[in-house]
């Protein structure tokens, strides 16, 4: 792989990706995204940005000339939201992409897909990539499951990944989420805070993509779970991360399933009444503080060669210093 396209490359994912990469001799790497900060302008001389909507299929054909493997990281994401928007930008461009690139002769094309496929309203332990996927919980699980398919049956040669919670500097998501909630009031503890969840240094996800670009035969065309394969039982970690800022711990308590049927009453009032706009509580959000979700990441480890390097406790060390100094 010599010259490589990547979507999103402004956002968390993207712009590490494309700050690891452009230290690989050999390789010439595009980078597009919507929005190009100056911090995320590189002077590596392998490196071009180039600003677009990838909803412009013209926009896409001209990054496509050349290129011998897609990136493709740019996505719509949240718990809440137009299922039409979800659709549209997840489903349509991912489709278009593949058009070009298969028109293209590209080489490779890794897609970063989502683990809120396996969601169920449960704790669920050793989830494997051939597990049969449960109806979606939301538009945007919907939207990436159906841009898998496209994948798959693109006939161009794939790595599809689903990383689990990405954390770590520049992370403006998960994170972020957590500290906002907490500033507003609304952090309560949930659930018997005994829930083991899957957390994945971004760098990790990095070295994963980098794996998949050199992946050889038998290991392409395939699906892959990717995290730090250490469950970590969240609410401590929630509290470290509250305890390195120096912010009071969360102390009240509310029980599952009385915020369960708030978080239900408020998705039906952001449908129906406030244009779905994410309310401060969801279904998936609930899920995500209180049930144990641990994927099996063996099948990246033996077709990949996939360990992970950055253990949980330095990303977080890492997002709370960049995070002090933003």
């Amino acid at each position: 792989m010599k010259r490589i396209l990547i979507t999103g490359a402004t956002g968390f994912l993207g712009s590490r990706l494309v700050e690891k990469m452009s230290t690989i001799k050999g390789l010439e790497i595009l980078a597009t995204g919507r929005i190009l900060k100056a911090k995320n302008s590189s002077q590596k001389p392998n490196v071009k940005y180039v600003l677009g909507n990838l909803e412009d299929t013209k926009f896409i054909d001209s990054l496509i000339n050349g290129i011998d493997a897609v990136i493709h990281t740019a996505a719509l994401s949240g718990q809440m939201g137009n299922p039409k928007d979800f659709h549209r930008i997840n489903v349509e461009i991912t489709k278009h992409l593949l058009k070009a690139a298969k028109a293209k002769r590209v080489k490779k094309f890794i897609f970063i897909s989502s683990p809120s496929v396996y969601f169920r309203f449960k704790h669920q332990l050793e989830l494997k990539e051939s597990d049969i996927l449960p109806k979606p919980i939301n538009s945007y699980s919907y939207s990436k499951r159906e841009a898998e398919k496209l994948v798959q049956s693109s006939k161009i040669p794939y790595v599809i990944l689903r990383p689990r919670a990405l954390i770590g500097r520049g992370d403006r998501v998960i994170m972020p989420r957590i500290l906002r909630a907490h500033s507003e009031g609304r952090l309560m503890r949930m659930g018997d805070e005994t829930n083991r969840v899957d957390l994945t240094p971004v760098s990790n996800v990095v070295d994963a993509i980098i794996l998949a670009l050199d992946a050889d035969q038998k290991a392409v065309n395939q699906i892959y779970n990717i995290s730090n394969g250490e469950p970590e039982l969240l609410w401590p970690v929630l509290d470290n991360l509250l305890s390195q800022l120096q912010l009071p711990l969360p102390t009240k308590k509310i029980s599952l399933s009385i915020v369960l049927v708030m978080a239900k009453l408020m998705e039906l009032h952001a449908k129906w009444i406030n244009n779905y706009k994410e309310p401060a509580l969801t279904v998936y959000g609930v899920g995500t503080l209180t049930m144990s979700f641990v994927m099996d990441i063996s099948k990246a480890k033996k077709l990949l060669g996939y360990y992970p390097k950055q253990s949980v406790q330095e990303a977080l060390n890492e997002f709370v210093e960049w995070y002090k100094s933003e």
